[in-house]
This record gives structure tokens, C-alpha cells and sequence, in this order.
């Protein structure tokens, strides 16, 4: 069953996937959705050649996988970014 979001969390949802230091799982922790759901929703709403410049950068990068990272990175988000908790963005 896929999940329905608006236009401004399906933004969020973008921004967070193109963002280097933000895993995966901050994507699942804040939106409830997979790691394979976030793929599926960066195809559906990218142009293709932009969602196959995405897939090439973010596959195998430690940084897009909370499991790979260095043991020192403990956080969804750098340090200066404003607050984020479960749904509400607070960026806009």
C-alpha cells in the first residue's frame, strides 16, 4: 500500500534523499517509508536522467547509510540545521 503525501512533504522527502549527510533512515524515522519507497518516489517525481545521476551518486555512499558511517556520526542532521522531529518540517 503506497502512502500519500502532499506536495511540500514530498518536497522534504526529495530534499532529504539529495542531501549527502542525511541516511536513509532519517527519511524512514521522519516519513515512515523504506529505503526501496524513497527510490521509488525519487523515480516517479525526477526527470530520468536526474534520477539516474541521483542513483549513481547516493549507491554505496556511507553517508546515505546510518550502518556505514563512522562510529563518531550519530545524528540524522548536521548540528546547524534547525530542529526536525516525526513529521513536521520545519525548514519552510
Amino acid at each position: 500500500m503506497e502512502k500519500e503525501f502532499t506536495e511540500r512533504e514530498l518536497d522534504r522527502i526529495i530534499e532529504m534523499a539529495w542531501e549527502d549527510r542525511t541516511p536513509f533512515e532519517a527519511i524512514t524515522f521522519q516519513f515512515g517509508i523504506s529505503e526501496q519507497e524513497t527510490i521509488a518516489i525519487m523515480r516517479r517525481q525526477m526527470k530520468p536522467r536526474s534520477f539516474r545521476m541521483w542513483r549513481k551518486r547516493v549507491q554505496g555512499r556511507a553517508t546515505k547509510h546510518a550502518k556505514l558511517r563512522g562510529t563518531g556520526v550519530n545524528r540524522f542532521k548536521c548540528g546547524r540545521q534547525r530542529h526536525i522531529s516525526s513529521n513536521k518540517i520545519s525548514k519552510r
